[in-house]
């Protein structure tokens, strides 16, 4: 860590830390207290553990592995994939929402030396660990972006953007987290709106994602599917392109 408590490096969290944790937790208490699990008598029903808390157990650390690998591995995997979904000139306009730490937000700058790439967030660190503005921007100087990012702090489902001002818009693993069926469809017709006639967006997420794909075939986007991704990305993660008509 650097004086002023920042990493020497680029440092993009990990995701949902309080349900690893949790994965973590119960496993090792599961298979550790398992075998002292005694049967008991409800009425005339007996129930009998047998090696039930110990598959449930390894069950637990098995998710907890899985989300840890994708943490450290498949999430950066995951953003290429995203990313290829784009024909890049290098001049997009591009807005990241729910961008976090920054790491599909760097990874589009890098590809932008005449575009610009924007970056919102309300930075809940329930959803990312450490997450915060000054954290994400620590990145983006590491990675040597500054000049051509922007970070805001903006509800996705209430964007402060003119009509027509993005060229690419992506997200991955934010749209869930916004509360409620109509906050979550005003975020979809949100990025509808700031994409600009031909543009499209980028949307991944690991549940919920057919409704979001309906808002946008809603406002005369063609979507087209990708997915679902088992081998890198945990909880399976699936992802939809979105084209806004010219």
């Amino acid at each position: 860590m650097t004086a002023a408590g920042m990493p020497k490096r680029p440092d993009y969290g990990i995701d949902a830390p309080g349900v690893l944790a949790m994965f973590f937790v119960v496993g090792v208490l599961c298979l550790v207290l398992g075998p002292f699990a005694r049967p008991f008598t409800i009425g005339p029903v007996t129930f009998e553990f047998g090696h039930a808390p110990q598959i449930m157990g390894g069950i637990f650390l098995l998710e907890a592995v899985l989300m840890f690998v994708y943490v450290k591995h498949g999430k950066f995997r995951h953003r290429d994939r995203m990313l290829a979904q784009v024909s890049w000139t290098g001049n997009e306009r591009v807005l990241d929402i729910g961008t976090g730490r920054g790491l599909l937000l760097i990874g589009a700058a890098k590809r932008l030396p005449g575009g610009h790439a924007v970056g919102i967030d309300i930075w809940s660190t329930k959803d990312l660990s450490g997450n915060a503005i000054e954290r994400t921007r620590a990145n983006v100087e590491m990675e040597g972006v500054t000049g051509n990012v922007e970070l805001r702090t903006e509800d996705a489902s209430r964007m402060t953007f003119l009509d027509a001002s993005f060229d690419v818009v992506l997200s991955n693993l934010c749209i869930h987290n916004i509360p409620g069926r109509a906050g979550r469809d005003r975020a979809c017709r949100e990025i509808a709106r700031v994409l600009r006639p031909g543009g499209m967006a980028v949307i991944s997420d690991y549940r919920l994602t057919k409704k979001y794909a309906v808002v946008f075939a809603g406002e005369g986007f063609s979507v087209e599917w990708r997915g679902p991704f088992w081998g890198d990305t945990f909880p399976p993660l699936k992802m939809f392109v979105a084209r806004k008509p010219s």
